[in-house]
């Protein structure tokens, strides 16, 4: 008498090879094979992050690695699943009843019907699409634009009636016609750079004169220190000191400072107080 299993099946029959990560290690070697692959779609080669992002995905949808990857696209940095992988899982779900998709008139329908609610219909034809931008744009609206109304149509009515089925993933060929939206990240100025980029703007145009003034700090500050570049830069006039600039003077204050530190041995004690580049 031959072993059996609990199924009741002959211990010989071999059982089905899993690949699907146990843990997250596992997930990330596993991603990092496919990403190295060439028969995983061009979107995920070379990207390991994606890879793991669409197993992810596919585990919660209830799907396999090798099926999420051929079944999810991350576009625009959004995972999304193709249309038919959708209508897959809608009718794998055993509160779906029935889905019936039809063509009319260059118009597309479906209806679904969810166990326990009432059959949902709807439709997306030439006037939806053009209110949409989506005539006669690029690719494959311009190639299929019956398929894209199709997947339109079955993208609204699914999403709507089996939420719960799809976990709240956006469908790929509605995702492809988002244009993404680009940010300005760039960090905003402190009231003080305002003032001051306000201050540089205000400032009179430098000339050769200032230039030799500069050049004259400079070499006060080096060579006899803060207290004589201080004087010097006191004498100067208001307007001088506004085509020379708060920066470039607390730039020559910083030389003379640099030139006149102290060694650690000889430091000031804590209630001593050093003249700053600040300092007028």
């Amino acid at each position: 008498m031959s072993d059996i299993v609990d199924n009741n099946q002959p211990s010989n029959v071999p059982a089905a090879f899993d690949l699907s990560p146990r843990s997250l290690e596992e997930a990330m070697k596993f991603a990092n094979l496919l990403a190295d692959s060439s028969i995983v779609p061009k979107d995920f080669i070379g990207k390991p992050g994606n890879v793991l992002v669409a197993i992810q995905w596919g585990m919660e949808l209830g799907l396999k690695p090798m099926q999420a990857m051929q079944n999810i696209a991350v576009i625009n940095g959004r995972p999304s699943i193709w249309g038919d992988a959708l209508l897959a899982l809608v009718l794998a779900s055993p509160v779906c009843e029935y889905i019936q998709e039809w063509e009319e008139n260059g118009t597309a329908y479906i209806k679904c019907k969810r166990r326990g609610k009432p059959e949902d219909v709807q439709h997306f034809g030439d006037e939806e699409a053009k209110k949409a931008g989506l005539i006669g744009k690029q690719g494959p609206w311009s190639q299929y634009p019956q398929r894209m109304k199709k997947m339109r149509a079955r993208s609204f009515a699914l999403r709507d009636n089996f939420a719960d089925v799809l976990k709240g993933i956006p469908v790929a060929e509605e995702v492809m016609d988002i244009e993404p939206v680009e940010r300005d990240i760039t960090p905003r100025a402190t009231p003080k750079q305002i003032a001051q980029d306000a201050a540089d703007k205000a400032r009179p145009e430098r000339t050769e004169h200032h230039a030799k003034l500069i050049a004259k700090l400079e070499g006060v500050a080096l060579n006899l220190g803060f207290e004589p570049f201080k004087e010097e830069w006191s004498k100067l006039s208001k307007e001088d000191r506004s085509a020379i600039g708060l920066n470039e003077r607390n730039r020559i204050a910083e030389l003379a400072n640099a030139q006149t530190v102290q060694p650690a041995d000889d430091a000031p004690a804590d209630g001593d107080r050093q003249p700053g580049a600040d300092d007028e």
